[in-house]
Parts: structure tokens; C-alpha cells; sequence
């Protein structure tokens, strides 16, 4: 299941006008890649670049192709921990912010991880909640249709 043009629109729409979801946004990408969700923390970036910067722009101050970063940041990208962190840094300045690694405790398993208001006054899942929730759908759909390709060819 594809993202909607409508829905690409609406995010696009929200992010230029709503800096604190702007904000949660970029964090909420990085934080997927911590976490391990590669493929959701790449979606995200993805879409915060398109609704910002834009890829030319940031091939320009990256010294990185356009194309390449487009496959990146596509389903199946593979960015190099350099590229990467490369990105994100330069999106951090354009965003103004710098965001820490800090450690925590783990979460007991079974609990909800959307629970705790960040510093930055907004929480986990509250503006950016269905945004996720429909990109993780589309990742799983992904992964689903590669899985039953592989089994109908094997």
C-alpha cells in the first residue's frame, strides 16, 4: 500500500507550517534508526527532506548525487553509516537543532513506547502517531509482497 499523493500532500502541508511537528518529525526518524526500524527511520527522512530542504539542495551541501541519495533513501537503500550520519548532521543545522543520544532504561516488554513526553513538549505518537502507524502498514505490506514473490519463484 503505497502513501497517498493526498496524504504525501497533507504531511508536506503540515510540515512547512508546524515547526514543532517539523521538529518530531526529523526526531522521530532518527529515533527508528536507534531503535533498529531502518526501514520506517529511512521513510521518514525521506519525507522530511522532500517537505524541507528537497534532495537537490541537500545533494548539493552533501556532495552526494541526487539519484544516490533517492536510492538511499528508497526501499531498498542501503546508505553507508557516513552518508548518513552526514545527512542527518547537515539537517540538524538547517534545522536548528541538535538532538543527543542519551541512555535509558529499557521499556518492560508489553508496554506502550508512545507513553513518555519528550523534552521538546511534544510525545511519541501524538502528532506523528498515525503518520507511523501508516508507514509501518506500507513497510510490512513491502516486506509481505517481497516474501510471497520469493515463495511463488522458489
Amino acid at each position: 500500500m503505497a502513501l497517498t499523493r493526498d496524504f504525501r500532500e497533507t504531511v508536506q502541508a503540515r510540515v512547512k507550517r508546524d515547526a514543532a511537528f517539523r521538529k518530531g518529525l526529523l526526531s522521530e526518524a532518527i529515533e527508528s534508526l536507534l531503535v533498529g526500524e531502518v526501514t520506517l527511520g529511512k521513510e521518514l527522512l525521506r519525507d522530511y527532506i522532500n517537505a524541507t530542504v528537497g534532495f537537490p539542495k541537500l545533494a548539493s551541501h552533501t556532495k552526494i548525487h541526487v539519484k544516490t541519495l533517492h536510492q538511499m533513501f528508497g526501499p531498498n537503500g542501503n546508505p553507508t553509516a557516513r552518508n548518513l550520519f552526514e545527512i542527518v548532521a547537515y539537517l540538524q543545522r538547517a534545522e536548528g537543532v541538535r538532538f543527543e543520544v542519551r541512555s535509558t532504561r529499557a521499556a518492560l516488554p508489553g508496554r506502550d513506547r508512545d507513553g513518555p513526553v519528550r523534552e521538546s513538549g511534544w510525545q511519541l505518537g501524538g502528532p506523528l502517531r498515525h503518520l507511523r502507524a501508516h508507514q509501518r502498514a506500507e513497510s510490512r505490506n513491502r516486506r509481505g509482497c517481497r516474501e510471497a514473490s520469493r515463495r511463488d519463484r522458489g
